[in-house]
């Protein structure tokens, strides 16, 4: 999710023509981004995932929202949690975005990440963009997602190429399945950048 917008911050400082887009369930911090950035973005009080629900279960985390999501996962990092289950829309990319050139997607969702990827299919086989995406053990797996759903998703179903950000960055060979999946096991590295195989 957008969460404070640190993120969208950048996106219109380094992008002020362009056309953003965000998403934020949690209810609060939906309105104060909606207050803050409105008039240069669309703010969407959605979870995204593969299919749309118009009633699904979110799960809040009062005391450390960067943790809330649609499942609950570990929580080992903190030393104690307030959860709140509260009750959001789920939609998906394609559905939300319809016809719109994108150019860059950035995706941290908790472990939900496949499942966002899944439901922006068309997106992703029309525009091509760029994806910056969080995928690490502690996530992923209370999703049911192996780094080999990852990898097949955006490699072999789309035409990607997988990096970690810093590979990315340094313009390094992209990750074979088992480099990618070697890096997700062992928790080094959990930022990754797919890029379209032109």
């Amino acid at each position: 999710g957008c969460h404070k917008g640190e993120i969208l911050e950048q996106m219109l400082r380094y992008s002020p023509g362009g056309k953003h887009f965000a998403f934020e369930p949690l209810p609060d911090m939906y309105e104060a981004l909606k207050n803050k950035y409105g008039d240069r973005a669309r703010i969407y009080p959605y979870a995204l995932s593969n299919r749309s629900d118009s009633n699904k279960t979110f799960n809040m985390v009062k005391n450390a929202p960067a943790y809330s999501g649609l499942k609950r996962r570990s929580y080992e990092d903190l030393s104690h949690v307030e959860l709140e289950e509260i009750s959001v829309e789920v939609r998906t990319l394609d559905e939300v975005i319809g016809e719109e050139r994108v150019d860059f997607i950035k995706i941290d969702v908790e472990g939900g990440d496949y499942d966002v990827l899944r439901g922006a299919g068309k997106l992703l086989e029309r525009c091509h963009p760029l994806i910056v995406f969080e995928f690490g053990k502690g996530g992923a797996e209370y999703y049911g997602v192996s780094h080999e759903d990852m990898y097949r998703l955006l490699v072999e179903n789309h035409g990607y190429r997988l990096h970690t950000l810093e590979g990315f960055l340094k313009r390094q060979e992209p990750l074979p399945g088992d480099a990618f999946g070697e890096t997700y096991n062992i928790g080094k590295e959990y930022y990754f950048v797919a890029e379209y195989d032109k």
